[in-house]
This record gives C-alpha cells, structure tokens and sequence, in this order.
C-alpha cells in the first residue's frame, strides 16, 4: 500500500514539475471549452424545440383519437338505427 502511495506521489509531483503549461496553451484550452459550451447551449436549444414540438405533436394525436372516436360512436349510432329500421320495415 506504501508503495502505490510513493508511486502516486512520486506521479503528482512529476506531473506538476513537467506539466506547467504556457499562455498560449491555456487559452487554447479556454477556447477550445468556450467552441464546446457554445455547441453544447445549441444542442439543448434544439433538445428543446424538438420537446415542444412532440408535446404539440402529442396534443394534435390526442385530439384526432377523440374525433376519431366520437366519429366511431356516431357511425355505431347510424348503424343500430339502420338496423332498427330495416327491422321495423322487414315486420310490415
């Protein structure tokens, strides 16, 4: 266990020795994060238009269902009084 510790030590410190960097490699660090943060606030954008437009999408479905039901209900409705009259004719 003291082993990887000094192993983990003797890494850290080399790390920090050798990996100063200069200006010109944090700013482009800094730009390279700014390109990312600026592509990642387009794609939540987008996330959220495509979530209003399902949810407008889901709305219009639910409103065909229901018309298309009601139309269901209505054509049952003509059918059994078809049936009813049909039936009435058929006694005469």
């Amino acid at each position: 266990m003291q082993k990887l510790i000094k192993i983990s030590v003797l890494a850290l410190s080399m790390g920090l020795v050798g990996g100063c960097a200069d200006m010109t490699q944090v700013e482009a660090a800094k730009a390279a994060a700014d390109a990312a943060m600026a592509r990642a606030n387009d794609a939540y954008n987008l996330a959220q238009n495509a979530h209003t437009v399902a949810s407008e999408a889901s709305y219009a479905a639910e409103q065909a269902t229901k018309n298309s039901t009601a139309a269901l209900e209505c054509c049952n409705a003509n059918s059994a009084r078809m049936d009813k009259m049909f039936e009435k004719a058929m006694m005469k």
